[in-house]
């Protein structure tokens, strides 16, 4: 089996036929979210701005994602809804075109109690911001919606982002077609409009439910 830490983006286009697509609908869509926030929630998500803006240069992986990607999904992402739960590494595998894929997933938002059933949505948390290496954290991330796209055995796109540092990239995989945003960064104004795109998500799995 090949772990997801294993691809990169290069080696997922020739192997499974994938395009990537500078615009695609159904990501301008999910970028264009708009949210409303109370004055708590404002001066939390300020709080973290300037948390972000201080620390990201120096935070190892376990303290990105405990002191702001935490946070974000507890901003946007975490309510009691019966439509979805959250995962942490859990394992998740799929055979495509003869290739075995697999790992654990960092974050994951599927339906299920116990274990991920059906994936919605992949945050996948790479390094600190000032290390650098050759691992490719769109590649692992699209190799592990490339998964959840065969195990939910539907037509519905995938949607993910990878974090590095203070910057969140967001994708959509659509059948062999994906896109990926630009860079937003958490430690400016940004911020707002990431928890917005995370919120949007929610939307996007109570529609896909329906169907």
């Amino acid at each position: 089996m090949r772990n997801f830490e294993n691809w990169e983006t290069q080696d997922l286009e020739i192997a499974f036929d994938l395009e990537k697509n500078k615009k695609m609908p159904i990501l301008e869509d999910w970028l264009s979210a708009t949210t409303m926030f109370d004055n708590y929630t404002t001066q939390k998500i300020e709080k973290l701005q300037l948390k972000v803006l201080d620390f990201a240069d120096y935070w190892n992986e376990d303290e990105l994602k405990l002191q702001c990607i935490s946070k974000m999904i507890d901003f946007a992402l975490y309510d009691d809804s019966e439509l979805y739960n959250i995962f942490s590494q859990r394992p998740l595998s799929a055979t495509i075109k003869g290739i075995e894929i697999g790992g654990r997933v960092d974050f994951v938002l599927a339906k299920g109690k116990q274990k991920p059933t059906k994936p919605y949505f992949f945050i996948h948390e790479y390094k600190q911001e000032t290390k650098k290496g050759s691992s490719d954290p769109k590649g692992q991330l699209l190799s592990e919606m490339l998964v959840a796209q065969v195990k939910n055995e539907d037509k519905n796109p995938i949607y993910g982002c990878y974090v590095v540092g203070r910057s969140w990239f967001f994708v959509v995989l659509n059948h062999k077609e994906y896109a990926v945003s630009r860079a937003y960064d958490a430690s400016q104004p940004d911020i707002y409009v990431i928890v917005a795109i995370l919120r949007k998500v929610k939307d996007y799995v109570e529609e896909m439910q329906k169907i």
